[in-house]
Formats: structure tokens, C-alpha cells, sequence
């Protein structure tokens, strides 16, 4: 089981060996894995600090998502989209 409380897109890259991600549910978090583990584990903590921070500068934080989902997508190809 993936323990994440906001949903997830991991998006591939044009190099096998570098993905991105970010979270729809939480604005600003994004990062950058070398796998999709990589970006799995990277976010579990990822989402944990930024909530952190946000409420360390009294922004607003997002309720939890009751069901969140992970997407992995390919790149979009250039001049696409």
C-alpha cells in the first residue's frame, strides 16, 4: 500500500532515467526522481515537508484527499499540448 494523502502525477521524461512529479491536490509541491520508486518515496516525505512549511508561513493548506490517485504519464512530446 502507498500511503500518500493527496493524489499524484509522475510524468516521464525524454531520459529513462529522470521523471518529474507533482501533486494536483497540493499547489506549489513538485520534485524529481530517478525512478518512479524514486519519485514514490520522494514524495511520501516531499508532501509531508511542504505541509510543514506552508503552515510554518501561515499559508493555507490543502484537506487531505479522501481518495487519492497516482498517474504515471509519459512526456508530452515538444510543440505538443
Amino acid at each position: 500500500m502507498i500511503d500518500l494523502r493527496y493524489s499524484l502525477v509522475i510524468e516521464a521524461t525524454e531520459d529513462p532515467a529522470f521523471f518529474t512529479f507533482y501533486s494536483p491536490d497540493l499547489e506549489g509541491f513538485t520534485g524529481v526522481g530517478n525512478s518512479v520508486e524514486d519519485c514514490l518515496y520522494k514524495a511520501k516525505w516531499g508532501m509531508e515537508e511542504h505541509i510543514a512549511s506552508l503552515k510554518e508561513r501561515r499559508l493555507p493548506v490543502t484537506k487531505s484527499n479522501p481518495n487519492p490517485t497516482i498517474t504515471i504519464k509519459n512526456a508530452t512530446p515538444a510543440g505538443v499540448g
